[in-house]
């Protein structure tokens, strides 16, 4: 009677801990290095689940109160595949173990398949191993932007306004922020079949900016900065014309300076580069559905088994050199390993994972090994030299492969030249009205740095009346945050955020 009686308290006491517990949270670490593992998979039941962040950090909400039988899963590639039950569950670091693998047991799956025999395979089975048809997809995406001021220089050659001196230019340098983060984060629905062009329709349950206000470095802000303060010091009825400078103009570039005809086309052609970052600015803002679903898109659509994706090692398989490094188990199952850097002229290096069963790309790792792009002209130059990246797919219900995570960091720099010209003119002046004139050199560089990480927690196929019959919101503005608030997305299934989102704080 009275084992009984224990027994029955027992399972009330572990039924309301578990009530209790809206959330569980942990790190991933390796049980060798201590390391953390990032882009593990955490799955209640082997069905939903959230990725470890970076850092080897995951949160997962419970939506519903859990059984007692109820487990959750940790797998990652090279790891043994963790089973924890919930109500075991009270530990705030988790330690997986590397799995090993027999040589019978890869002998038995491989074949002994030359690593040219995997990758043709590999290309018959594309079609059939991934799903190319309608889904609706439930995914958190977040975007981190990154801007820094590496020089900031103004050099005063001749100034017939008194006040413009430089000891006044370099206040004005010492006002521009040196650095800012932009954050920006969405959880929603994605309709769309992906090799179909203009299929994609976002449903955005929740979505939040995070960045300051004050701080934040664009073409656009720093010109309004520039415009409010030359507007403090103009005489009534003057104006400021700025010549082959950057801010506050009339006319930046004046093609009239040059009587060449290839000047003149140098000359538009940095004008278009320069027009071209303050679009890319104005498009981050102006239409944020619009925005954001084309990044969400091009993010998904740019891995190595869709057109006009930056990855051909597939599409042109004899411009690199592959390498069978090893076997490696990924989710219990067993995949090749396999390096591909390139011969000649492509741009990226990385590893495959392809599954020994079925010859699926299961992931993909890859970096560039050179600038992307590369322009110089006129005192205007730009080098994009950063462009990695992740791609993990997992099977869904029909048995097919689908996106599971996705993150891709890209970098880089543009710096400006150039002599500055600013003169000052008056509108009631007779004849070309220039009333003074400031002369000086003009040399900034800024970087910008941009992470876009992708994770897939549902994946569900749908029939085209489901996709037609869905219509988006017209419009759609995020929360804005000054900083950050760990209430935000409580409730929700989200990637965590690193120690750099939760430091943010707007100065006041």
């Amino acid at each position: 009677m009275k084992s009984n009686i224990y027994t029955i308290l027992f399972t009330l006491f572990v039924s309301a801990s578990l009530q209790a517990q809206e959330y569980i949270s942990a790190k991933l670490i390796d049980s060798t290095t201590q390391k953390p593992i990032p882009y593990a998979t955490i799955a209640l039941n082997k069905a939903s689940g959230v990725i470890s962040n970076e850092n080897g950090d995951f949160l997962l909400y419970l939506n519903k109160k859990p059984a007692a039988t109820d487990s959750l899963f940790i797998s990652c590639l090279g790891y043994q595949t963790k089973r924890i039950r919930l109500d075991k569950f009270n530990d705030s670091t988790i330690v997986l173990s590397n799995k090993s693998i027999e040589l019978k047991e890869v002998l038995l799956s491989s074949e002994n398949y030359t690593v040219e025999e995997i990758l043709e395979k590999v290309k018959e089975n594309l079609i059939n191993n991934y799903d190319f048809e309608f889904t609706k997809n439930k995914l958190f995406y977040r975007e981190s932007y990154f801007t820094d001021i590496l020089k900031s220089n103004i050099d005063i050659k001749k100034s017939t306004i008194p006040e413009f001196n430089q000891k006044f230019f370099d206040s004005l340098i010492h006002i521009i922020p040196k650095h800012s983060d932009n954050y920006t984060e969405i959880l929603g629905i994605l309709y769309q079949r992906p090799k179909t062009p203009d299929t994609h329709k976002l449903d955005i349950i929740k979505a939040s900016t995070l960045y300051d206000k004050n701080n934040e470095i664009t073409f656009s802000g720093l010109e309004e900065k520039f415009s409010k303060i030359f507007k403090k010091h103009v005489k009534r009825n003057s104006y400021f014309k700025i010549k082959s400078g950057i801010f506050g103009t009339k006319e930046e570039i004046n093609s009239s300076l040059f009587d060449d005809k290839k000047q003149k086309e140098e000359v538009e052609q940095t004008k278009a580069l320069i027009e071209e970052q303050k679009k890319k600015e104005l498009e981050r803002k102006k239409n944020f559905l619009k925005y954001r679903k084309r990044t969400i898109s091009n993010l998904e659509t740019s891995s190595f088994m869709f057109e006009d994706s930056h990855l051909t090692f597939l599409e042109k398989d004899r411009r690199y050199e592959f390498k069978l490094l090893d076997y490696i188990f990924l989710n219990d199952d067993f995949v090749y390993k396999i390096s591909f850097t390139p011969k000649r002229k492509e741009d990226y290096q990385g590893t495959i994972y392809v599954n020994t069963d079925d010859f699926a790309i299961v992931r993909v790792d890859y970096d560039n090994i050179k600038s992307l792009r590369k322009f110089r002209l006129l005192g205007i130059s730009l080098d994009e030299y950063l462009k990695k990246g992740t791609f993990i797919y997992s099977k869904n219900a029909t048995n097919k492969y689908a996106l599971k995570y996705a993150e891709m960091e890209s970098g880089s720099k543009f710096g400006i030249k150039r002599p500055l010209k600013i003169i000052e003119k008056n509108k009631h002046t007779k004849g070309r009205r220039k009333q003074n004139e400031i002369s000086s050199d003009l040399h900034f560089i800024v970087s910008n740095r941009t992470k876009k990480e992708l994770v897939i927690f549902e994946n569900e196929s749908i029939a085209e009346t489901v996709f037609n019959g869905f219509t988006e919101k017209a419009s759609i503005n995020p929360t804005y945050l000054p900083k950050y608030d760990p209430d935000f997305w409580k409730g929700y299934n989200v990637i965590e955020p690193n120690q750099a989102i939760k430091d943010f704080k707007s100065i006041e």
